[in-house]
């Protein structure tokens, strides 16, 4: 009777000891949805980067970002509204890494943006797009716009430095097979952007989603379908909610374009662009 009872007592415990394992299991298996749900699929990181609520990355200064939540799950961007003063410039841009018509913008131009930014007549809004991914370049347009993203949501003040290096850096459309993530992270390192929460963002291309949603919105939006072809490509530039139709590779062509549109965007009211839909 003694060894029966001894034997009921070890089941007992087996069950209660099987119980509580089970029990923990399913705690931990319920924390790691939420977790999953929380921070996204995207390597650990956020599913939508901090600091991009329009969809891009609104500086006021070379070293100064507007700072914002990320867009919420399944929510869409929102569009910036600015403040007309009638001397300030709200300038956007839509473009995509592998581009070189907006390596030919961006290098024609990134001197004088920088002035205007530094002297305060204007602001830029960059939106990082993928539009010329191929098998050939490793998907480098979503690498490359997610790797940028990795810097809004970490070190938002390195923005236009990362920018400008990597346009610097631009592999060739035709013959290069785009930057690898080990390339793009030395370029980010020489710009003064290096950590290890940047290198596994990278790495994990945990903002290629993002990048992608954003993409599939800017190719659909209507606002920004050029008039002439009816389609959207890149650079898509907007000053004060006025399209920019001229060259690439003329500064002063764009300058004049910049006082002129702020001229016509008037003072004492705001805008929204693209408008909400």
């Amino acid at each position: 009777m003694r060894e029966e009872a001894a034997k009921k007592a070890k089941r007992r415990k087996v069950v209660i000891q099987s119980s509580v394992i089970g029990g923990v299991i399913a705690v931990l298996a319920i924390i790691g949805l939420i977790v999953f749900t929380t921070v996204g699929a995207g390597g650990g990181g956020a599913a939508n980067p901090k600091n991009m609520l329009s969809g891009g990355i609104l500086l006021q200064s070379p070293t100064t970002a507007v700072t914002t939540a990320a867009i919420k799950s399944g929510a869409k961007p929102t569009p910036t509204t600015t403040q007309l003063d009638g001397k300030t410039a709200h300038i956007q841009i839509w473009l995509d890494y592998q581009c070189p018509f907006c390596d030919q913008f961006e290098t024609t131009n990134d001197a004088q943006i920088k002035q205007w930014l530094t002297d305060g007549s204007a602001t830029l809004e960059i939106h990082p797009v993928a539009i010329l991914d191929s098998t050939a370049n490793k998907q480098y347009s979503t690498r490359a716009g997610a790797a940028v993203s990795c810097v809004a949501n970490s070190k938002p003040e390195k923005f236009w430095d990362v920018n400008s290096a990597l346009f610097a850096k631009q592999p060739d459309e035709q013959t290069g097979g785009g930057l690898s993530n080990a390339q793009i992270l030395s370029i980010f390192k020489d710009a003064g952007v290096s950590s290890k929460a940047i290198t596994d963002c990278v790495n994990n291309q945990t903002f290629a989603s993002f990048i992608g949603d954003m993409t599939q919105g800017a190719t659909t939006n209507s606002q920004l379908k050029n008039p002439t072809s009816g389609g959207f490509g890149t650079p898509t530039v907007f000053v004060n909610g006025e399209r920019y139709q001229g060259g690439f590779t003329d500064a002063a062509q764009f300058a004049a374009f910049k006082d002129t549109a702020v001229k016509d965007a008037g003072s004492g009211k705001s805008i929204t662009f693209p408008t909400s839909k």
